[in-house]
């Protein structure tokens, strides 16, 4: 313990001793530490923003179908167990965000234009806190219950339609028949969405409404259960599976939407290989420093060898040199980015390239994310390298020979 703190003390000294090669080197590294967290945290809440917008345009966490349902979005495959049933199923669990629906594809026809959509019969109560579009109406309001007569459609599909509020289509599907169901209704609401897509293929009525037009009595589509992390959905699932009798496809969102999903674990990955190329740029500077350091010090070096001082402990010394520098520069860098992070948590807009964002799949307002486990990794990426960096000019300081070190112009 003595022999580290004596040592400890020596490399601090000596780092300063050219203290404007030092602050150089400290900058460099509090730069690339900032660098490092800084875009993690803006990539992070980019993707974070990504995964939740997609997840609130209604998959939820995890949801229910019949098994056939995904390949073929029909009203003949349907879940084979009634609303009632499900609704009695969930009241017995913990369970509190959950939503059945009814999900087809259908038509919507106005006075001048038609196009397809996705429509679906939802439990306004059930929906709030699941899907977007009770928070983000535009425009008129939202529907009041399961049998209500009106729908709610996206701003950018009522532009297209060339409709508005209080005005009535017709929406048209297909029933358990193949006979054509159709049924007028009045437009009672708007909605805006983080996506242009969303406000151009979706359409929202009571769900006893649908159930009567398209005459498949208490059966729903899908149900779509709400938990308290994406990214920890496994005890979710499992509790859900065994509410249904296992006729009944029960999938995370992961497995829903593979790109969401893919998402995450690229993230993870990208993360560290742009930590580990931040850090390579530095190395070179850093092992720079130690070199020309350990090359001003030979004689020094000879003289400590000399009087007794072991190899080993000259390679601590410069090691030790290293871990301090790279300390400080992880301190100022840490604070630097965590500051600079912590204003933009309200949002940085970048409308400007809104058309670039929306192919991405990403809304037009970043909401930057500073992760403690983005930071611990930054941190032990640089320790870890940095230590690594250190051990060649260490070593070559301690293979010196005493004689010809002391002697060494």
């Amino acid at each position: 313990m003595r022999l580290l703190q004596t040592v400890s003390k020596l490399a601090w000294r000596n780092l300063w001793r050219n203290h404007r090669r030092t602050i150089i080197m400290v900058g460099a590294i509090t730069l690339g530490v900032w660098a490092m967290i800084f875009m993690t945290a803006l990539i992070r809440g980019m993707v974070d923003n990504m995964i939740t917008d997609g997840l609130r345009a209604l998959p939820g966490h995890v949801q229910v179908h019949h098994p056939a349902f995904r390949d073929d979005p029909s009203v003949e495959n349907l879940i084979g167990v009634s609303d009632a049933e499900i609704r009695r199923r969930f009241e017995s669990t913990d369970i509190e965000s959950w939503a059945s629906r009814v999900k087809v594809p259908a038509v919507i026809t106005s006075e001048r234009e038609s196009r397809g959509i996705v429509l679906f019969g939802i439990d306004p109560a059930r929906e709030v806190g699941i899907s977007f579009v009770a928070d983000d109406m535009s425009d008129g309001r939202f529907l009041e219950d399961e049998s209500d007569s009106g729908i709610v459609i996206g701003a950018k599909l009522a532009d297209t339609l060339e409709t508005e509020v209080g005005k009535r289509v017709v929406l048209m599907s297909q029933d358990p028949d193949n006979e054509v169901a159709d049924r007028g209704f009045r437009v009672v609401g708007l909605f805006d969405a983080s996506l242009d897509a969303f406000e151009e293929t979706m359409v929202f009525a009571g769900k006893e409404t649908l159930q009567r037009m398209l005459k498949i009595g208490d059966a729903v589509s899908e149900v779509a259960v709400q938990g308290d992390d994406y990214r920890d959905v496994t005890a979710l699932t499992d509790e859900v599976r065994q509410l249904f009798s296992g006729n009944e496809e029960v999938l995370p969102w992961a497995e829903l939407d593979s790109y969401l999903g893919s998402m995450l674990d690229v993230m993870d990955g990208f993360v560290l290989v742009w930590m580990v190329v931040i850090f390579m740029a530095l190395s070179f500077g850093l092992v720079n420093t130690l070199v020309m350091a350990v090359f001003e010090r030979v004689r020094e070096i000879g003289l400590m060898m000399a009087l007794g001082m072991r190899p080993g402990s000259i390679l601590a010394q410069i090691v030790v040199e290293s871990i301090l520098l790279l300390l400080v520069g992880l301190l100022f860098g840490n604070l630097i980015a965590y500051a600079s992070i912590e204003p933009l948590k309200t949002g940085i807009d970048v409308s400007i390239v809104a058309e670039g964002m929306e192919m991405m799949g990403v809304s037009t307002v970043l909401y930057p994310k500073m992760m403690l486990k983005d930071v611990l990794l930054a941190n032990a990426v640089v320790l870890v390298l940095g230590f690594l960096a250190s051990l060649s000019p260490a070593w070559r300081a301690s293979r010196y020979e005493p004689i010809e070190a002391i002697t060494k112009v």
